[in-house]
């Protein structure tokens, strides 16, 4: 984004001050003032009649040119600041671009009499679909080349949805960053594009089982919460389509699915302690039908619905099972009362996903905090488990669309092993590696080891904590720097995952650690409810107590750890910030929820009705209350803190960009240290940040040069 002369005018009144540069005789930063936002009076009352004073509020006004001079002023500043770290930041991109094989393709899957796959081509930083009918061995047909897609975009993200007959693609696209998609069409068989388009979706999309029509869901105009089910008739004008379901409670977001026998649409409508089922016919039987509800809406039970075939849903579900239980259920006798276990509740197993097939079920299974996947026969042969030795590690089911096969496909991946996919005969009890993730550049696996710890929490809990480290680097209590990664909410766990990325810290002798703290689910069910609403202080402690582990223990110095964190994972970043500053050399704060009180008092801004269940309703006095005791915007103090980078994207609907910036500006005006703290806006991204495999590659690299040039490191 250009500044027009009136954004350049009010960039240097905001850095009044700065224009005579030195260099700091310390550090290499220049000696430059930072931009200081203007502070206009605002005052927010709660339902419970307690005020509170917000000098920033002026920066939610996205069109206001003085909140935009003000973001372009923060991103001058951090490039003046960092200009020295240009080479390096340089360095580290073509070292992580190096380690990425440019010409590649994913796995393919068959999907009746064609195997679809996606593959890259050399400078290309988007996929191209394609696909080949009877074998690998016939002709490739191009679908959509994302590369051409993506001429002339500052930002991309699409992916493909083919009908069952393979004849059309829905193409649903996404241009600006903030999630909403435009459904294009293309004819597949004719290789051209259809003029149906339709703008301002959320993305899903599900076919009719003839492919004369589409499924896909709308979002209300302000608050973005998903809450319309719409179809879509080929041919027709968008005008006509039909509202298939409206979900009119507030606290719900609905979403499009559709059975592994594609015989249903599944409309669920969810929040992050309940949800609720419809069921359509997926024929033209389905289109004047009305959607039949599974279950009722209760508090505190979620439910997910599929249909393999045969006279039975399957229900995956936390009814009486905190770590969820699978049960069936006849097709017109949906209610809880006629629900029968196939898998018990067991407390010790989280039960974490379930894939059917003709002969076999599948289970996705975590004891421990460690992944399993267990095979039952249908024929009532005993249950067996596939073999996994590493101590910390990942497995998890792919995308297995043939329920005849006798094959699963599943994924595994470890601190020290690339992501590989398996083809596993459940018949023969026959493994095949299908794909291991290649890393140019010389990567030696036996060069890194990773460990597994249990660390005690202040409250007696055992926290896991995933570590990696170079061997030939590490030695324990030699002085090492540190990266500490969580996230710690909705219930997603954080498993240990390659990444080549991160040979870029280990190589320069960083360990890195994932905590696994409360607030997922990486222990089970409860360890999410111990991480949530009047629990989420757990959370924090967690990370902190994880924190001092490292440093007491001698896997990290006490003056080089690093912690990092996005989204949810950022509002963490800004609690331990506050919380124990001590800990940390620095703090990289991505997309971070930091505005707790603000943003779930307004329900007006996206996404924030069905989250109270996550993070307390404000207008309740003991929810509120305790919000406001950690929201990390509300609880800064005049005090030092760590050196900190903050990243946001303009565009960003899940994290409004102004929570990020008013608690810079918010530090700013109240830290009493000299520790740099840098904001920087992606002004033509959201939530997920820059798109692309390589344009996404600078961003690590701002962050790994933040931490290498706070610790001396050059090279």
């Amino acid at each position: 984004m250009r500044i027009n002369p009136a954004l350049f005018l009010l960039f240097f009144m905001l850095m009044a001050g700065s224009c005579q540069t030195k260099m700091n005789t310390s550090t290499q930063f220049p000696d430059l003032v930072p931009p200081k936002a203007s502070e206009k009076p605002y005052e927010l009352v709660s339902a419970h009649g307690h005020k509170r004073s917000d000098p920033y509020y002026w920066l939610r006004e996205r069109e206001n040119p003085e909140v935009i001079a003000y973001l372009e002023a923060e991103n001058a500043y951090y490039d003046s600041m960092t200009a020295h770290t240009r080479p390096l930041q340089e360095k580290l991109f073509a070292e992580m671009k190096g380690r990425i094989v440019e010409d590649d393709q994913s796995v393919p899957v068959r999907r009746g009499d064609y195997f679809y796959y996606v593959r890259y081509v050399k400078g290309g930083e988007y996929p191209i679909y394609v696909r080949r009918k009877g074998s690998m061995e016939g002709a490739e047909e191009v679908l959509v080349d994302g590369n051409e897609l993506g001429k002339g975009q500052a930002y991309l993200s699409f992916f493909l949805s083919v009908s069952d007959d393979h004849r059309f693609a829905a193409v649903v696209v996404d241009t600006v960053g903030r999630n909403f998609y435009e459904i294009r069409v293309r004819d597949l068989s004719a290789n051209t594009w259809l003029p149906d388009r339709i703008p301002h979706t959320r993305g899903a999309v599900e076919w009719s089982t003839d492919a004369t029509a589409f499924y896909y869901t709308l979002p209300e105009a302000v608050s973005l919460r998903t809450n319309k089910v719409m179809r879509h008739s080929l041919g027709k004008a968008v005008s006509t389509d039909a509202l298939v379901y409206e979900e009119k409670e507030p606290t719900l977001n609905c979403s499009v699915g559709k059975s592994k026998s594609r015989q249903y649409i599944m409309i669920t409508s969810d929040r992050t302690d309940a949800s609720l089922v419809h069921i359509l016919d997926a024929s033209v039987a389905g289109f004047g039908a009305k959607p039949r509800p599974i279950a009722p809406l209760r508090d505190g039970v979620e439910y997910r619905v599929d249909h393999a075939g045969g006279d039975h849903w399957m229900i995956y579900t936390n009814q009486q099972a905190v770590n969820f239980r699978l049960v069936k259920a006849p097709l017109n006798r949906t209610q809880p009362e006629h629900w029968v276990d196939v898998v018990a509740h067991r407390a010790d197993v989280l039960l974490e996903d379930v894939d059917y097939f003709r002969d076999f079920m599948v289970l996705q299974e975590k004891r421990e905090g460690l992944s399993h996947i267990r095979i039952l026969p249908a024929s009532g042969a005993a249950p067996f488990e596939l073999p996994f030795d590493e101590p910390a590690y990942t497995a998890s089911l792919s995308y297995n669309p043939e329920f005849e096969s006798e094959v699963v496909r599943y994924s595994y991946t470890s601190l020290t092993t690339p992501a590989t996919v398996y083809d596993y005969d459940m018949k023969a009890r026959r493994r095949t590696l299908m794909k291991q993730q290649q890393v140019p550049g010389g990567f030696e696996p036996s060069r890194y080891k990773s460990e597994r710890v249990m660390v005690p929490s202040r409250d007696g809990r055992r926290i896991p904590v995933s570590i990696v480290y170079r061997v030939d680097r590490f030695k324990k209590g030699n002085g090492q720097p540190g990266w500490l990664y969580a996230y710690g909410s909705y219930g997603s766990s954080m498993d240990a995952r390659f990444s080549s990325n991160r040979l870029s810290l280990l190589d320069r002798g960083f360990v890195f650690a994932i905590a696994h703290v409360r607030g997922g689910m990486e222990m089970g069910g409860g360890w999410y409810e111990e991480g949530k609403m009047l629990n989420k202080k757990n959370t924090f402690n967690d990370f902190i107590d994880c924190s001092r582990w490292l440093q007491e223990q001698g896997y990290v110095a006490k003056d080089k750890l690093f912690a990092q964190g996005g989204s949810a994972g950022g509002l963490l970043m800004g609690a331990v910030s506050n919380m124990a500053p001590e800990l940390y050399r620095g703090i990289i704060a991505d997309v971070p929820f930091v505005d707790v009180i603000s943003t779930m008092m307004d329900e007006s801004i996206p996404l924030t009705t069905f989250e109270w269940q996550e993070w307390g309703n404000p207008n309740i006095r003991e929810q509120y209350d305790y919000m406001l005791s950690y929201s990390p915007y509300d609880q800064v103090e005049r005090k030092n803190y760590p050196h900190m980078l903050v990243t946001t994207g303009l565009h960003d609907s899940q994290v409004q960009y102004w929570e990020p910036a008013k608690w810079v500006a918010r530090l700013r005006a109240m830290k009493t240290d000299k520790n740099v703290l840098f904001l920087y806006t992606n002004m033509d991204a959201g939530h997920g940040g820059a798109s692309g495999r390589f344009e996404s590659l600078k961003e690590v690299a701002r962050e790994y040069s933040f931490a290498f040039d706070l610790l001396g490191i050059r090279e």
